[in-house]
């Protein structure tokens, strides 16, 4: 909140409006995801008869490619041209997508549409998360980012059971990509009109900010240099590596276990349902205990359900694993973002969450890669194995690597 002399107030009551709004806005841009979480890998199948798993998982990929990099600019260009607007022009590329998906004639429409929705998911969640962590100042920031990853991951599960219903009664198009459209509309209209630029209160926050250094080079610092800021940045890959693999793979796994669209869509949305729910507590649990455990257990037991996963074989065994996976997400990924912005001074730190969420982003990409080579070569079964084994060797790279500290909110010093 901005008083009238000029300066501006931290914390979550001090913009409550404000916060409600950016979580809204993350929900939005959450079941933007959801509309084609469950739907396109069935649609590729069935509507455009795609066979090779490479190849129909391009549209992750494209996705994942765009994303990250849409990431790493906009932790530089939100502080040159400011949060808002590059919130707004996350809508603004997210209005065409939902129109692309339900009248596209070739599958080489439905990848634009994920370049489309990269940028959008990018720009939009990217800012969202930055205008946070800027309007709550430190002792809130395990709250702001678990609030934020909650919104997101409950709309993505939400929205992927909705549109799995959807199709299961009137068909995989168009009507279950018109939720798209109220997404994208709704979420442009509250940015214009009811978000304001959060700038002001990063610099506020930059001016009592003694603890971390200015890193000489971001990208480098983020990417390897720094300890912990490496050891998060590869965890973060690792995490959307085997996502972009579940992304693509488990329907298809699902479906050659014989269950129905609208059991797979159940399956499916309760993953990133948990997921997202867990955060609303792991966000705030990240204040007070290691972040380095957090990770290290999140990762472990990520790469553990996965193995377990590919053995898997009732209805049961899915629900009760895909709430297990979910339970790991939501460990790891609201400190993924609050480590980041513990080893950052404010002034760089919109730049390094960008070069994080590039990173972690673009195991989108490398995760259906994989996930598409090894299926079309050794199957489904030994994919999801591999990618858990890589899982594990992230889990230990943190363990390994990343300094054991904990954030101390009445302290200035991070142990």
């Amino acid at each position: 909140m901005q008083l009238k002399d000029g300066t501006v107030q931290l914390g979550i009551r001090s913009n409550l409006s404000q916060f409600i709004m950016l979580v809204i806005l993350t929900a939005f841009v959450g079941g933007m995801i959801g509309m084609e979480r469950s739907l396109l890998p069935r649609l590729a199948e069935r509507e455009f008869h795609i066979a090779s798993k490479t190849a129909m998982f391009s549209f992750i990929m494209a996705f994942g490619i765009t994303k990250a990099i849409t990431n790493y600019f906009t932790g530089t260009l939100s502080n040159k041209f400011g949060r808002h607007r590059l919130l707004i022009a996350g809508f603004m590329v997210a209005l065409p997508i939902p129109w692309i998906l339900m009248y596209a004639e070739n599958w080489n429409w439905i990848i634009c549409a994920n370049i489309l929705l990269g940028l959008n998911q990018g720009l939009a969640w990217s800012s969202t998360l930055v205008m946070k962590i800027d309007l709550v100042g430190e002792k809130g920031r395990g709250v702001a980012v678990g609030l934020n990853e909650f919104a997101g991951y409950l709309a993505v599960g939400l929205v992927t059971f909705l549109v799995a219903y959807l199709a299961s009664v009137y068909g995989l198009r168009p009507y279950p990509f018109f939720t798209g459209v109220v997404f994208s509309v709704i979420g442009l209209v509250i940015s214009i009109f009811f978000i304001k630029d959060t700038r002001s209160h990063m610099e506020a926050a930059s001016e009592v900010h003694t603890r971390n250094k200015v890193l000489k080079n971001i990208f480098w610092g983020t990417s390897f240099y720094d300890r912990n800021l490496s050891s998060v940045s590869q965890a973060g890959l690792t995490n959307n590596l085997n996502d972009g693999m579940i992304w693509g793979l488990y329907p298809l796994l699902l479906s050659l276990k014989g269950f129905s669209i609208s059991e797979i869509g159940a399956i499916t949305a309760i993953y990133p349902a948990v997921w997202g729910i867990g955060q609303l507590f792991t966000g705030k649990i990240s204040n007070h205990v290691s972040r380095k455990m957090l990770l290290v257990v999140g990762m472990a037991l990520q790469a553990i359900i996965l193995l377990i996963l590919s053995q898997a074989i009732t209805f049961s065994h899915f629900i009760i694993l895909s709430i297990i996976l979910g339970i790991s997400k939501a460990i790891v990924y609201p400190t993924f973002a609050i480590a980041i912005a513990d080893n950052t001074h404010p002034q760089q730190r919109a730049e390094s969450i960008g070069v994080f969420r590039f990173w972690r982003d673009g195991g989108y990409a490398v995760g259906a890669f994989l996930a598409g080579v090894l299926s079309d070569s050794f199957g489904i079964t030994t994919a999801i194995i591999c990618i858990g084994c890589l899982t594990m060797i992230s889990s230990l790279i943190v363990q390994l690597r990343m300094k054991n500290y904990s954030y101390k909110l009445d302290e200035t010093q991070c142990y």
